[in-house]
């Protein structure tokens, strides 16, 4: 490698750009790669917002007599709810003493630090819509109050979800919350059987194939031992079959127990779920994927006073869930 003072602004910005995609790549983006995050790419130009909604139609037909005209499928609107976009920026200074004095972990730091920044709060913010998914909206790390409510003006999880065609309502967020054992997992299951409506209230069969939860260790290690055994954890003798080997896939969000600062917050440590990637509840638009915006030569992204060059941080998107359909959830605190 050679010496940060030897090196052409244009192999200067070749490398910085290098050096934040490594970044960028080492990202696990658990909540946008989850299965149950929908993810549009939005193309410029086409607005700043996208609008979100469900139609159902009668599960069932009836039957023709003889010469009878055929009954016309009903369909029903279910809620509606819009995506609008916002960015995210910071700029990376790359001070002239870091280029002139070899100073090359410096700007490695930096620029690792920024490519995985993008990623983190698009995650971030994602996770979120579960870490406070029983609130209708949230003050994020900004001090912006965010809507997070569904369609029907609820939050994500609600004992009292609406129907657009009925009456009838549904809950997705299980009883007196308790811990993820083989009993709360069955009661979870039997909400989803009891709950899963289309919007003319009829039962309506939904696969949930993923289970999500923290990164709690208990809760981690007890959901493995229930997906992973070969028989019966809980089995008095061995040769038990185990019927949850292998029926979901865990999902461990290392954000979800976090305050609205991405700080650890204890209070949610034992949070977990189902989800649906066959609904796909939570809804992510991108405008603009995280990116470097690097400075150009005798442009103007150098600064006049510091002789620092300006590297350009940015990303844009927007997240939305039109309602509570494919996705439980349990606080695992024991509150009713």
């Amino acid at each position: 490698m050679s010496e940060l003072n030897t090196i052409s602004f244009p192999d200067f910005v070749a490398l910085a750009n290098k050096i934040w995609l490594k970044g960028a790549n080492s990202v696990v983006n658990a909540m946008r790669d989850s299965g149950f995050v929908e993810v549009m790419s939005i193309p410029e130009n086409t607005g700043n917002t996208r609008s979100f909604s469900e139609i159902d139609t009668n599960e069932y037909m009836g039957r023709k007599g003889e010469d009878d005209e055929a009954a016309r499928g009903i369909f029903q609107q279910g809620y509606s709810k819009t995506l609008t976009t916002h960015r995210i920026a910071e700029n990376v200074g790359i001070s002239y003493e870091m280029r002139t004095q070899n100073k090359y972990n410096e700007v490695l730091n930096r620029l690792l630090a920024a490519g995985q920044k993008g990623y983190k709060s698009m995650d971030l913010d994602l996770t979120h819509r579960i870490t406070f998914g029983t609130a209708t909206s949230y003050v994020d790390r900004d001090g912006v109050t965010v809507d997070i409510s569904t369609g029907d003006a609820l939050a994500v999880f609600s004992t009292v979800h609406k129907l657009t065609g009925s009456a009838t309502t549904y809950r997705n967020i299980l009883a007196n919350n308790p811990r993820v054992s083989k009993g709360s997992l069955e009661a979870m299951e039997r909400m989803i059987v009891e709950n899963s409506y289309s919007n003319l209230g009829e039962k309506k069969s939904l696969s949930y194939d993923i289970i999500f939860s923290t990164d709690d260790p208990n809760t981690v290690n007890t959901i493995r031992e229930y997906l992973q055994s070969t028989s019966d954890v809980e089995g008095a003798h061995n040769g038990i079959i185990n019927v949850y080997n292998s029926k979901y896939r865990h999902v461990i969000l290392p954000r979800l127990a976090t305050d609205a600062n991405g700080n650890i917050d204890t209070d949610k440590r034992y949070y977990w779920g189902l989800a649906s990637s066959q609904q796909m509840p939570i809804k992510l638009g991108v405008w603009e994927e995280p990116h470097l915006m690097s400075p150009q030569a005798n442009g103007n992204s150098e600064d006049v006073q510091t002789d620092a060059w300006e590297f350009r941080n940015r990303a844009g998107y927007g997240v939305t869930t039109p309602s509570g359909r494919g996705i439980t959830l349990s606080k695992g605190d024991a509150s009713a």
